[in-house]
């Protein structure tokens, strides 16, 4: 870049200048454009306009400016190239360096442009292209452009900022690959040696074009920021009809970004960029799927295919481009956007997806980013400190901080094992965790099932969840189960303070609100009772509530997004589904005739996982019980009270304790209760305090007839969403505390009361679960169910049989080279065979004949064993058996193995076309309803009428054209 240098303003006498009009149906834009051509304070030598068929009277305009003889009327199908070639094939050449000003009807330039672009083609003689700094045309501080380049996939590079301002942080005269055609100056004798714009492109990077030949010709092209237009970009914001082109406008411009660039690449270099752009425009289009904007995903393929499909054209245009073409290539490598540039786009792409703007360039666009909607004043994330600052100052991430803490001292017990090598995280509810995510998948897309005695059973779609989450975790399923069990405190916590943003505006209350709901008896009692369904669903249940919110306002996006995680809740708690359901049936009943919209989204929202999960659906409504069960361990392999309390008193009902193991006492939770019913006695916001009653009602209703019809059923997901209501018809009146406070007297004093009650319920229970830890009855130490010699000395196929001993039954479980996984316990054996071992196993354990012993060979019994200290009824029963030899025996565990022949059953021969055809189905609907719940892209542009937008510039131009007035001799830098 330079700075400006006095100049003679005679000199520029020298140069004759003809100025060129192109208009096309922009009337609006065109009087403005008109005044501004005519009062350059260099005035021109010669000014033609050309009326590409308009039909909104801009020829009228152009005649009335520059007179009849200098009008020139061609068809409406012309493009802005064509028109300006027949202006200059009529026009015979000036005497003397004739230079040629390419307006377009949308751009208006600064009275000083034409004599700031000719003083800096004096400045330097191997100048032969020009342009001015483009400004918006209603932002009148708002850069549009200060040169163009061009990256190695084609795509514009403004290099500057989305809505950046102009400050003079630009200012010079810069060396730049290409301008725009509007206000490009150019010299004639360049425009009849590069025989000027290609008229194969009428409409958009023609300039670049034209420009990069100049470059490759030897010619330098200039920005020179003290000449200033503002340009409407009328064609690209499609703000009037393009009548060159019946593509749109994204498409024309992408194709002929595209056609430039391989047209004027060298061979080695382009054949790099095919290669780069049929990569990149794949993952663009899917973005724009992903951000659901098929019509830009299509344009992005098309117009790759439209230029690559035609590859004679693509030869011609490289053949009158072959001179100068290598030679030129360095200097105009140097001009070409940096790879870094590139990457930082894509990311600004998936950044946009993400926040919901769409996957739309960062840089280059043809009009100015839109404004960015405002955020909300009392967002605690968005402020001007620092960027640590900014998260740990946050009360969220405070309470989060906090409930780990708590967390990982309430676990203490758990954390040593579970960072052993030779601990396996289970008990209560969950089987021991073992295998990878490979496992778990292999587990739910296999038709038949090896694992025990063999089943032909689906595996349940809660194995396909819990082996995305373990592939996430780096494949260690042991990893995901630990943060989701383990921490379903925290998480819990940070899910109820970000879902209730928009239900409650305090901030105290909302965390009051997620502590309370983080420490509920039924999130302690999920760590205790292993109960990894009851920990998912608690964690997502708040944004459960928040997306309800929305979905009965209509929103159609919100629907998909709570159909999704509705599918995942229900996978692990059928009954989740059940009580969604009901509310959502009442909630249409109530609000679905009122707002347009809502019954539509709550059919989305619970028909989507009627429809992802159908085929298991199926089989859980055959059997009506499971509805009450959740994954996992149930009493019918456990004792019955330990893992659940049969027929729950009504004072543990009524205070929201589920019963069962690591809850506190029924009293812990008083004060929720006292604050909600503090509640009822306000007058304001009735009608939420009321819904949030009548959940809280609808929830221990359900959790009575849970508690009572099953003994096996743990209530924790009903009183879960009871406890929800009460918070948010507590939550949303805690605001009021701050007025009476302020108000005094007995108010304040009552104020305080409420606070110290409602807090008592969180603190309570945090001291409670960290006093008496989490480690009865989920341990992090289970050793490997599959003795070590075993595992060694059997062949593939060949099981062990674990045998439990206790009160005078004797449960077991089949082990085939490895303990069972996650899922497996569900899987459902044929009738006949589990019958048939069940009595080979009681006649095992009773001693009487190997007969059983050869049934149980028949099965792949290879081992038999006995974890602890064994019983010496079942010592020596097993010892009598001849067919059984006693490996060892101590106090951690006894191992007989079988010493006969064991055959291993072959699978059976099944037809897994229908279950390989619901997988792809499954996976392609999963596919579609995340697209659909995804961030979508606020794509639409403000319509506002450019006609009605002032000509006059903002603040600083009127700065600008004071100093202006008083300098006569100098063109400001």
């Amino acid at each position: 870049m330079v700075g400006a240098q006095p100049y003679d303003p005679q000199g520029l006498d020298v140069h004759s200048v003809t100025a060129i009009v192109v208009a096309h149906d922009g009337a609006r834009w065109l009087k403005e454009t008109l005044a501004a051509v005519l009062r350059q304070a260099r005035p021109l030598d010669r000014v033609v306009g050309v009326d590409n068929g308009s039909r909104d009277g801009s020829g009228a305009l152009l005649t009335e400016a520059f007179g009849p003889g200098n009008v020139l009327a061609l068809p409406r199908s012309t493009g802005f190239g064509e028109a300006v070639h027949e202006v200059l094939r009529r026009l015979p050449p000036a005497p003397g360096e004739e230079w040629v000003w390419l307006l377009h009807d949308d751009c208006v330039p600064d009275a000083h442009a034409l004599q700031a672009l000719l003083w800096a083609a004096e400045q330097d003689p191997k100048a032969a292209i020009l342009g001015p700094k483009l400004r918006d045309w209603l932002d009148r501080r708002v850069l549009l452009e200060m040169g163009v380049t061009v990256s190695r996939s084609g795509r514009r590079d403004t290099g500057l900022e989305p809505r950046e301002y102009d400050q003079g942080q630009h200012d010079g005269i810069a060396d730049v690959l290409s301008v725009s055609t509007a206000g490009m100056l150019i010299r004639r004798d360049v425009w009849d040696e590069l025989s000027g714009l290609d008229t194969a492109l009428p409409l958009f990077r023609d300039d670049l074009d034209l420009c990069w030949r100049a470059r490759t010709a030897g010619h330098r092209v200039l920005n020179v920021s003290d000449a200033v237009a503002w340009h409407a970009e009328a064609s690209a914001r499609r703000r009037r009809r393009i009548a060159t082109s019946e593509e749109h406008p994204r498409r024309l411009d992408r194709r002929n970004g595209l056609f430039v660039l391989m047209a004027n690449l060298p061979f080695g270099a382009l054949v790099r960029s095919v290669l780069r752009n049929v990569f990149g425009s794949v993952l663009r289009a899917l973005l724009f799927l992903l951000a659901k904007q098929p019509a830009n995903a299509l344009d992005e393929l098309a117009a790759l295919g439209s230029v690559i499909g035609h590859p004679m054209r693509l030869r011609r245009a490289r053949k009158a481009r072959k001179q100068g073409r290598k030679q030129g290539w360095p200097a105009i490598r140097r001009k070409l956007t940096p790879p870094g540039a590139a990457f930082r786009r894509l990311a600004d792409m998936v950044q946009g997806f993400l926040a919901g703007a769409g996957p739309v360039d960062s840089a280059g666009r043809h009009h100015a980013a839109a404004d960015r909607a405002q955020e909300d004043d009392g967002d605690e994330l968005l402020t001007d400190s620092g960027g640590v600052q900014r998260v740990f100052s946050s009360p969220g991430v405070a309470l989060f901080l906090i409930l780990t803490v708590i967390t990982l001292v309430a676990e203490r017990t758990l954390l040593p094992g579970l960072l052993s090598s030779d601990g396996h995280l289970g008990g209560g509810a969950l089987v021991p965790v073992t295998g990878g995510a490979s496992d778990l998948w292999r587990l739910y897309v296999e038709d038949h099932h090896a694992a025990g005695l063999g089943s032909q059973t689906w595996a349940p779609p809660y194995v396909a969840v819990l082996a995305g989450l373990s592939a996430v975790a780096l494949g260690k399923t042991w990893l995901a189960v630990a943060v989701v069990l383990l921490g379903c405190v925290p998480l819990a916590g940070i899910s109820a303070y970000a879902a209730t943003k928009r239900m409650i505006s305090y901030a105290p209350a909302r965390v009051w609100l997620a502590a309370t709901y983080a420490l509920l008896p039924v999130a302690t009692g999920v760590v205790a009772g292993g109960r990894l369904g009851t920990a998912i669903v608690i964690v997502l249940l708040p944004v459960y509530a928040a997306l309800a919110t929305r979905v009965m306002a209509g929103s159609r996006r919100a629907a998909w997004g709570l159909g999704l995680l509705l599918t995942v809740g229900t996978a692990f708690v059928p009954l989740a589904y059940v009580l969604v359901a009901i509310l959502g049936g009442l909630a249409a009943v109530s609000f679905g005739g009122i707002r347009r919209g809502v019954r539509r989204s709550l059919v989305i929202g619970l028909g989507t996982p009627v429809v992802l999960l159908f085929p298991w659906l199926v089989q859980i409504a055959r059997e009506p019980g499971r509805i009450l069960l959740e994954s996992g361990l149930h009493e019918s392999g456990l004792h019955v009270g330990r893992l659940t309390t049969p027929r729950l008193a009504a004072d543990s009902l009524l205070m929201l304790s589920p019963g069962g193991p690591g809850v506190p006492p029924v009293w812990a939770t008083a004060g929720l209760i006292a604050v909600a019913l503090a509640a009822l006695l306000l007058r304001r916001h009735q009608m939420i305090v009321a819904i949030g009653w009548g959940v809280m009602l609808f929830g221990l209703l359900v959790a009575i007839v849970v508690s009572r019809v099953d003994d096996a059923a743990w209530p924790g997901v009903p009183l879960a969403f009871a406890a929800t209501g009460l918070l948010v018809a507590a939550g949303h009146q805690a605001h009021r505390i701050a007025e009476f406070r302020a108000s005094g007297g007995l108010r304040r004093l009552g104020a305080m009361l409420i606070v110290v009650v409602a807090f008592a319920t969180p603190l309570a229970a945090a001291a409670l679960w960290v006093t008496r830890g989490a480690d009865d009855p989920l341990r992090s130490d289970l050793s490997d169910p599959v003795p070590v010699l075993a595992e060694l000395q059997s062949e593939p196929g060949e099981g062990t049989l674990l045998l439990r001993p206790k009160d005078g039954t004797v449960g077991y479980t089949l082990m085939r080279g490895r303990g069972p996984l996650i899922g497996e316990s569900d899987l459902t054996p044929p009738r006949e065979t589990t019958e048939r071992f069940t009595t080979a196993v009681a006649g095992l354990a009773s001693g009487r004949g190997s007969t059983y012993v050869q049934t149980l060979a028949a099965s792949g019994v290879r081992f038999v064993t006995v974890p602890g200290s064994v019983d010496p009824a079942l010592r020596r029963a097993l010892d009598s058996q001849p067919a059984l030899v006693r490996v060892s025996l101590s106090e951690t565990g006894g191992l007989w193995r079988v010493a006969g022949q064991v055959t291993v059953p072959p699978p059976p021969a099944t037809a897994g076309g229908l279950h390989r055809g619901w997988l792809w189905a499954q996976g392609g609907l999963l596919v579609l309803v995340l697209i659909l719940a995804s961030p979508g892209a606020r794509t639409k542009e403000p319509d506002v009428d450019y006609a009605d937008a002032p000509v006059e510039e903002g603040p600083r131009g009127r700065r600008r054209a004071k100093e202006n007035k008083g300098r006569k001799d100098r063109v400001p830098a």
